[in-house]
């Protein structure tokens, strides 16, 4: 049965003014600044370039530094997203056009779809500070390109919003911004930076 798929998780319950909710109703204030619009950036590259990888890293680092971070995958193939075996599984097997498992922590919604738009998807997750885009680096717009050395030395994507490139090479390979895989920390800021002017027009 083919057909593109997507999902969503969520974990906890939003609240307001830079707090935070938690399942018990407990509120905490939130350790940065809510930004006033979500920040969405891809962060793309040719296969193998380390995409996944330095998405995991700033997952890591953006939440450490107490802002909620979704990331939307596009992948050029279809793909299985549940698990074999599970009740939702079976209801997708046999024939079910949707399917959703919900918890007191987290949900899950699988969607047969002839193709979700990147605008749809994106308004999935309103609670999210951040949002990484894998892949999808023929569109414009705030974009981060991965390039590794051994699998290639120049630039693939759209530059129409590529404000960094991310690579083992020197920087002075590049007429652009380049930072180096290690640089985690600056490549979090500039994220930062770089999405709440052009991204969302304004600065915050």
């Amino acid at each position: 049965m083919a057909g593109k798929r997507w999902f969503c998780l969520s974990r906890t319950y939003a609240g307001s003014c830079g707090r935070e909710m938690d399942m018990e109703g407990n509120i905490e204030e939130r350790k940065n600044p809510v930004p006033e619009e979500q920040i969405v950036v891809r962060i793309c590259g040719v296969k193998n370039s380390g995409k996944t990888t330095l998405i995991v890293s700033m997952i890591r680092i953006l939440t450490g530094r107490g802002l909620r971070v979704a990331v939307l995958k596009h992948d050029g193939h279809d793909f299985t997203c549940d698990v074999p075996g599970t009740d939702s599984y079976r209801f997708d097997q046999a024939g079910a056009f949707g399917t959703a498992v919900l918890s007191a922590s987290q949900c899950f919604v699988h969607k047969r779809t002839a193709g979700e738009s990147m605008e749809k998807l994106l308004a999935q997750f309103p609670d999210a500070d951040v949002i990484l885009i894998e892949g999808m680096k023929e569109e414009p717009g705030s974009k981060i390109e991965v390039i590794r050395g051994c699998i290639s030395r120049e630039a693939a994507s759209n530059p129409e919003g590529r404000f960094l490139i991310v690579t083992d090479l020197p920087a002075e390979s590049f007429s652009e911004p380049a930072l180096s895989f290690g640089d985690t920390e600056k490549i979090a800021d500039r994220i930062l930076e770089t999405g709440r002017t052009s991204v969302t027009g304004k600065k915050i």
